[in-house]
């Protein structure tokens, strides 16, 4: 009888160990589940945030390109007869540009205004053709419409920026600076 209830016991204790390990197993298995669910959302979130900072640098790209590819202008000289004499450089910051894809309006009170490229672009460095940073250029503009009036002058660089200036040609003499 002493023994029987030794044995009582003994398996009374091994199924109390049953349970403490079956509790356990589980409790590690719920935490490498955790684990698993934890890796999975901060792959999803660092994507994210790689996706977020692609489209952000996409954007500021694309602006800069619209707004720093410009020309300047950087005086304006008035000529003989119907001509403007420009003085020109890129602004700082801007990427080089042909000299065929800078376009320029002249827009007065007149009914047509007067356009074209720059073309007829001379480097002052003598040095290459097109725009290039660092370099200063001059052209020679021809105002068939707007020679007499005050007019805005725009210019357009490609697919960059656009600048503006408005000249005083309806006062201006020869040799006058006009911006």
């Amino acid at each position: 009888m002493v023994k029987n209830m030794k044995n009582e016991k003994t398996n009374e204790n091994m199924s109390k160990q049953d349970e403490i390990a079956a509790i356990g197993i589980g409790a590690m298995i719920v935490f490498i589940a955790l684990i698993l669910v934890a890796a999975v959302a901060s792959a999803v979130i660092i994507q994210t945030g790689e996706k977020l900072q692609q489209n952000a640098q996409d954007a500021g790209e694309g602006t800069k390109d619209a707004m720093a590819t410009k020309v300047s202008i950087v005086n304006a000289i008035r000529g003989a007869g119907n001509v403007v004499t420009l003085t020109l450089e890129l602004a700082p910051g801007s990427d080089d540009v042909t000299d065929t894809e800078v376009q320029w309006i002249a827009v007065c009170s007149a009914a047509n205004p007067d356009q074209g490229d720059m073309g007829a672009l001379a480097n002052l460095d003598g040095a290459g053709s097109g725009f290039a940073r660092n370099e200063i250029y001059e052209i020679d503009l021809t105002f068939a419409n707007c020679a007499s009036l005050d007019t805005t002058l725009y210019i357009q660089a490609g697919s960059g920026g656009m600048t503006y200036e408005v000249l005083n040609l309806a006062s201006a003499a020869q040799g006058d600076l006009v911006i």
